[in-house]
């Protein structure tokens, strides 16, 4: 499993391109975790259609009005 952190540590700044960038790199038979910076659903799905195998959400989840409505459409994706 490798882990893609979309957050610069040292900056702070996200770029959720990098799991498009580093997908390809990655065999698939290893799953890829898209991590940080998913703050939407719209998010999640370029997650997804960028060859996430899963995505690591918290803040989304934690400021959503309804977090089960928020986890249900998640799970469609």
């Amino acid at each position: 499993m490798v882990g893609v952190n979309h957050r610069d540590l040292r900056t702070f700044e996200v770029d959720l391109g990098l799991t498009e960038k580093l997908r390809p790199l990655i065999p698939h038979a290893v799953p890829l975790v898209a991590e940080s910076g998913i703050h939407s659903i719209e998010h999640a799905r370029r997650m997804r259609e960028s060859g996430a195998d899963a995505i690591l959400v918290g803040e989304m989840l934690m400021r959503a009005t309804d977090p089960v409505a928020c986890l249900r459409e998640l799970a469609s994706l």
